[in-house]
């Protein structure tokens, strides 16, 4: 029969779709959502001979009564249920082979995904050297932030008033008068 193919690139693709988009997926088991997540991405499902039902069906008739997920076994078995109808033109071996050939190396795609955007006006607005004013102390020449000597005044307890340019003097011309 068609078990004979090159299995491990399928349980590759098996994996690599049953862990998309859950973190504590292990990789052994199959939810619905990545199903037909799979059957889209590898071009399965084609809008004629095989729609997003058709999969959803053959996802509920292989899995176990109670459970929620497909093993690898169960997803082999989905696969060969789906391969006569989307390859009506083959034989039954010939069409599980062709639907196997359209899973292996198959993996998630990113559909969309949002883009960091760097038209108009970002550029000029996250651009530390353009900046005037108390914005330009918090940051240093690189563009690193200051951290909180950056956004608050520190207080000078020396006695002086802030700006004072001669501050420290008042000692050394009280020395030269004693």
């Amino acid at each position: 029969m068609a078990e004979n193919l090159d299995s491990e690139a399928l349980l590759n693709a098996f994996s690599r779709f049953a862990v998309y988009g859950d973190t504590k997926a292990s990789g052994k088991e199959m939810n619905g959502k990545n199903w037909a997540k799979l059957c889209k991405d590898c071009k399965i499902i084609d809008g004629k001979s095989i729609s997003g039902t058709d999969v959803d069906i053959v996802f509920s008739k292989v899995k176990q009564k109670s459970a929620r997920v497909i093993t690898f076994n169960e997803f082999q078995r989905a696969l060969q249920e789906l391969a006569p109808k989307r390859f009506k033109s083959k034989g039954r071996d010939e069409a599980i082979m062709a639907i196997y050939k359209m899973v292996e190396g198959g993996e998630p795609t990113q559909f969309g995904v949002t883009k960091t955007v760097k038209a108009g006006g970002v550029d000029r607005l996250t651009d530390t050297s353009l900046y005037t004013g108390s914005h330009k102390e918090r940051f240093d020449e690189s563009g690193q932030g200051r951290g909180r000597e950056g956004r608050e005044d520190t207080v000078n307890n020396t006695g002086y008033v802030s700006s004072y340019k001669n501050e420290g003097s008042y000692d050394k011309k009280m020395g030269n008068e004693k």
